[in-house]
């Protein structure tokens, strides 16, 4: 576990959003990483989709984890958003094709502004297309939103049949009432720590302790003091302390807080 810098204190967090399959790329071994995290008591992580085909490689990479759950979704990249009817129906094919329950949940999907600055049609039918999957499937939804609040809060408040996750929040406590009044989950990652967070940290005092997420979105935003490296799902440790210290809990009473909250919206993991 040195190798990747653990914590003792890994003993009952749950990543509630990971990349597990894009570790290795950043010179983490991914079976290794995640091997040693549940050996040191891990609760569970949510390995998350970003491409209509990438689940049967994570599922035969990382399903014999029992801990370890999936996310099947199509990030909003701009070569994909106009082939909606191609790319959904190539997620469902996989869906389809997966041990019965492994998939928990539709995602990641949505608005990024950065990646498509024009803020193209074709980008909110792609996301609209996957929240009807979600409903046609009676899944959650995860929600990847950068610099796009309104069209997000928008285009969620058409769909309100669905509901889910906004992972990785990055806006302020006004955009956050708005998400839980639609019975959305909020999700706080590495960022959470950074200096200039003032934002995020009031954004994550309005949140019930019961639609309350933490995650890493690893390999990104590793939280400090690891910022600017390659984050693995043991660093989540430091976004729970950051959060604990913030709300004034015991960090072990928020460990169960998020597992209860994750098993609740994200089905229960094995063992």
């Amino acid at each position: 576990m040195s190798d990747f810098g653990y914590d003792p204190d890994c003993n009952g967090l749950f990543d509630t959003h990971a990349h597990l399959s894009y570790l290795d790329g950043r010179g983490i071994d991914a079976q290794a990483c995640v091997s040693a995290l549940f050996e040191s008591g891990f609760a569970g992580i949510i390995d998350i989709g970003t491409a209509a085909d990438d689940l049967a490689e994570r599922i035969k990479a990382f399903s014999r984890f029992d801990k370890v759950r999936f996310a099947a979704g199509v990030w909003p990249h701009k070569e994909i958003i106009g082939q909606s009817d191609g790319q959904i129906a190539s997620l469902e094919r996989h869906i389809d094709a997966a041990p019965l329950g492994i998939v928990v949940a539709i995602g990641e999907c949505g608005f990024d502004r950065r990646e498509n600055p024009d803020a193209p049609r074709s980008e909110r039918l792609f996301l609209e297309a996957q929240l009807d999957l979600a409903r046609w499937r009676h899944l959650p939804v995860l929600i990847h939103s950068r610099e796009a609040a309104m069209e997000t809060i928008d285009t969620l408040a058409a769909h309100p049949d669905v509901c889910g996750v906004i992972h990785c929040f990055s806006y302020t406590a006004n955009e956050a009432r708005v998400f839980l009044d639609m019975g959305y989950y909020i999700s706080f990652a590495g960022n959470l720590t950074f200096k200039n967070a003032g934002s995020l940290r009031e954004a994550l005092q309005i949140v019930p302790l019961d639609r309350l997420l933490l995650e890493t979105d690893s390999p990104y935003l590793a939280p400090a003091p690891y910022r600017g490296k390659t984050a693995h799902p043991g660093m989540v440790i430091q976004t729970y302390r950051c959060a604990a210290d913030l709300l004034g809990m015991n960090i072990e009473d928020l460990k169960d807080t998020v597992r209860r909250n994750a098993e609740q919206l994200l089905a229960p993991v094995k063992g």
